[in-house]
């Protein structure tokens, strides 16, 4: 059986992130990515996460305690746009997008705000990372989003970038899809 998008998203990850470097989660959302990311880099390394909702940050602090993994995560109350500002070079970069399972379904995320926030996070990402998007299309915003992002990929120099796009084609109610960017390492 072929794996789901997301398991294909961590096993992309997997195979390219070690356990000293910084990573981070875009869209935090109720943490699992985030989760995912910490045992991922371990006491080494570090994940920096972003949501714009309180609620995604409570529950995904709460999951991280009770995990044991708390302690190199900083989870920021801010737009993944704000990725721009970081410093560091980063080994892989998480998004779902949408909105927050369990959360205000009102509150999406939005194409312009989304690709300024992978432009940010391209330009941050070493030579042979990666980046992972999740869309989830089925609403109103993620439709717009969906056909922006991948306009937008199409445009990335494939001397510097590779664009994966990984999708079931026969699937009803607008299946979500990935999206994976992979800088280039020469």
């Amino acid at each position: 059986m072929f794996p789901n998008v997301l398991e294909v998203a961590r096993q992309l990850i997997r195979e390219r992130v070690t356990e000293s470097e910084t990573v981070i989660d875009a869209t935090m959302g109720n943490g699992n990515d985030t989760l995912f990311l910490a045992q991922l880099v371990k006491d080494k390394g570090k994940v920096i996460a972003y949501d714009v909702q309180s609620q995604a940050i409570e529950k995904t602090k709460a999951r991280l305690e009770k995990e044991g993994v708390a302690q190199h995560v900083e989870l920021r109350l801010a737009s993944h746009e704000e990725m721009a500002s970081e410093q560091e070079c980063v080994s892989a970069i998480m998004f779902n997008l949408g909105y927050l399972p369990g959360g205000d379904k009102d509150i999406t995320t939005q194409a312009t705000s989304t690709i300024r926030a992978i432009e940010a996070g391209l330009a941050l990402l070493r030579k042979g990372g990666i980046m992972t998007i999740m869309v989830y299309w089925g609403h109103a915003a993620g439709e717009i989003e969906k056909h922006e992002l991948e306009s937008f990929c199409q445009t990335l120099d494939q001397r510097r970038f590779l664009v994966l796009k990984y999708q079931y084609i026969n699937q009803q109610n607008q299946a979500p899809f990935l999206l994976a960017i992979e800088r280039r390492a020469q």
